[in-house]
């Protein structure tokens, strides 16, 4: 009797077991998925921004044109073109998705700093991962890959926002 009632707790504690881990399993894929769909969408953002590489620089560009972009619109027109629709100017973009500390950063995150150091969000990027972002300034620079750390737009830094 005392053996078939180990017998049952043994076979009761393995099953739960097995169900746990089976249960755990089954919900890995679908976390793991999530963070594919996200980064296949980055890659996408990323791609179509690359698409307008040297394409040149003019403050207050009209929302959806493409033969100039300051850096404001070329991020609503890139996020636009991949079915995200995000704000015109970078100080309200800054206000959109979900905050990310510098040190979390991942691809298709938009960047925002206050170059000007005057308090005020006036530039943002995209971060391409790789210690990259893929922005616009300046006449004469355009629509261009930098180096993020060490940069204007690294020691100027404001925020990041996350709205893939």
């Amino acid at each position: 009797m005392k053996n078939n009632k180990v017998f049952k707790t043994v076979a009761g504690i393995a099953l739960s077991l097995t169900i746990a881990f089976t249960g755990s399993a089954i919900v890995a894929p679908h976390s793991a998925q999530a963070a594919t769909v996200s980064a296949s969408k980055a890659d996408k953002v990323i791609a179509t921004g690359k698409q307008y590489l040297g394409v040149r620089y003019k403050f207050g560009a009209k929302s959806g044109i493409t033969s100039a972009f300051d850096c404001s619109s070329f991020t609503q027109y890139v996020f636009k073109k991949n079915g995200i629709s995000i704000p015109r100017s970078s100080r309200a973009q800054a206000k959109v998705g979900v905050k990310v500390s510098k040190s979390q950063l991942r691809a298709g995150d938009l960047i925002f700093s206050d170059t000007n150091r005057d308090g005020v969000i006036n530039h943002v990027g995209i971060y391409m991962g790789g210690d990259r972002t893929l922005h616009t300034y300046r006449v004469g620079i355009g629509v261009t890959v930098s180096k993020f750390s060490g940069s204007t737009w690294d020691k100027t830094f404001v925020t990041a926002r996350r709205v893939l």
